[in-house]
């Protein structure tokens, strides 16, 4: 894992500190993400950054409040597939890019992603490890950012799906071995690799692996000696079943699984992150300046990848409370910046509606982005769910979202660590919310 980082004593630090003494979030209803439930008309603590007390009592008279007024209050959304130094075209990249200028984009975008409710996000690959620039700003107390879990650069082979994205390349064991080693001693938290093509480059394949079976081994091997794991960027059944031979605890997109290799990841317990926005989103791809190309690929890919995760569904969902038993933990992760604008909402909730398409309950959509993810990223105990103790990464919602997923797509409050980012909430109640507080709903 990353080494800790010291923070010189004569720097002042510039982010703003979580608010002194006790905050208290007034008539709310708090989702329970793990247990699928509402515990309703309570009041929630913060202080020194974490959930203090969840409590049906009013606090003493003279408190400082926020009233949600009836609303709903959630944990701060995980996006466990992020991209933040991207830039489109993807033909446009430059790898000898300035890296302040990519760190400036990639803060940017993730400031976006702050500001929209995403309180934490893991990058699978940055131009000059930017993510893990802006991870440093962030604890130094610098710039304003979602906790980051980083990769720093993907690891691709010469010639491979990275080409040209300003990744690490390898090939044979000794050279991911190396790779591998480069990119923990600088930081990162996992290992991205691609073991297959993709659709974005005219020409490629997703079918078959990139990677040798000795090469994926390899970067395996390193993750291990830094008690970190390697996810990997993987389009066919065929490749992830090698990967799941070396040892590949993660897989991204799916975009071609068969029935028997969704069983035997089930099996083996492994983190799938779908990415179906990538398929699914032609007119967001063309403000973006993807070419007609790209786009046409993408549709057409776009049914056989959601029956893909429609396999993945059947094989077995990981269940919270057995964490022993067979099943796969599906994640919510964009590829796309999750704080960019989609229809009427962001990237990041766009993604979670389409894992529900693929058949997932809202429930079981709403932990992909919420507590499971937390798993993944080294946060279990600490967020993912609003609970006493945990860390106050929070959001508020006017409706149920375990009743409609769709309710993220308004979030007018957000809560970092005991930080107010946001905070659009009106003065009253709005007449949905007042009438299901009045009617007793149920969740």
């Amino acid at each position: 894992m990353r080494k800790d980082i010291t923070v010189p004593t004569t720097i002042t630090p510039r982010r703003p500190a979580p608010i002194d003494g006790t905050l208290w979030l007034t008539g709310g209803h708090v989702v329970d993400v793990l247990g699928g439930t509402v515990r309703r008309d309570v009041n929630v603590a913060v202080a020194d950054g974490r959930i203090t007390a969840i409590t049906g009592t009013a606090p003493a008279p003279g408190s400082r409040t926020v009233d949600l007024g009836g609303r709903y209050l959630l944990p701060g959304l995980i996006s466990v597939h992020t991209h933040l130094s991207v830039v489109y075209p993807f033909s446009a990249t430059d790898e000898d890019e300035n890296p302040g200028l990519t760190a400036m984009r990639a803060l940017s975008r993730a400031q976006d992603a702050l500001h929209a409710g995403v309180t934490t996000i893991r990058c699978v690959h940055e131009q000059h490890r930017a993510e893990l620039l802006i991870r440093t700003a962030a604890e130094q107390g610098w710039v304003d950012a979602p906790r980051i879990v980083g990769a720093g650069r993907a690891i691709s082979t010469t010639g491979g799906h990275g080409h040209g994205s300003a990744c690490s390349y390898a090939d044979g064991f000794d050279g991911f071995l190396h790779a591998a080693r480069t990119e923990l001693a600088a930081g990162a938290d996992l290992l991205k690799i691609f073991i297959t093509g993709g659709i974005a480059h005219e020409g490629e394949s997703f079918t078959g692996a990139q990677m040798t079976p000795e090469e994926m081994r390899a970067v395996v091997r390193a993750a291990e000696e830094h008690g970190s794991y390697v996810t990997a960027h993987a389009g066919s059944g065929s490749a992830i079943r090698e990967a799941l031979a070396a040892g590949v605890r993660g897989y991204e997109h799916a975009y071609e699984l068969d029935d028997a290799t969704a069983k035997e990841m089930a099996e083996r317990r492994v983190f799938l992150t779908p990415t179906l926005c990538v398929t699914r989103c032609p007119d967001w791809m063309a403000e973006h300046s993807f070419s007609s190309w790209q786009i046409e690929r993408a549709t057409q890919v776009g049914p056989g990848h959601l029956d893909s995760i429609r396999r993945a569904v059947a094989a077995g969902i990981a269940r919270p409370d057995d964490p022993g038993a067979p099943g796969i933990t599906m994640l919510a992760g964009t590829d796309y910046p999750p704080g960019e604008p989609i229809e009427d909402t962001v990237v990041a909730v766009r993604e979670m509606e389409f894992l529900t398409d693929a058949g997932l309950s809202p429930e079981q959509a709403l932990r992909a982005g919420t507590s499971d993810a937390a798993r993944l990223v080294g946060l279990a105990g600490q967020a993912g769910a609003v609970e006493e103790g945990l860390l106050a990464d929070l959001i508020v919602t006017d409706r149920d979202p375990l009743s409609d997923l769709s309710a993220l797509r308004r979030i007018p409050f957000v809560m970092q660590a005991g930080r107010i980012v946001r905070d659009d909430l009106p003065a009253a109640a709005p007449a949905a919310a007042a009438a299901q507080t009045r009617t007793g709903g149920t969740a």
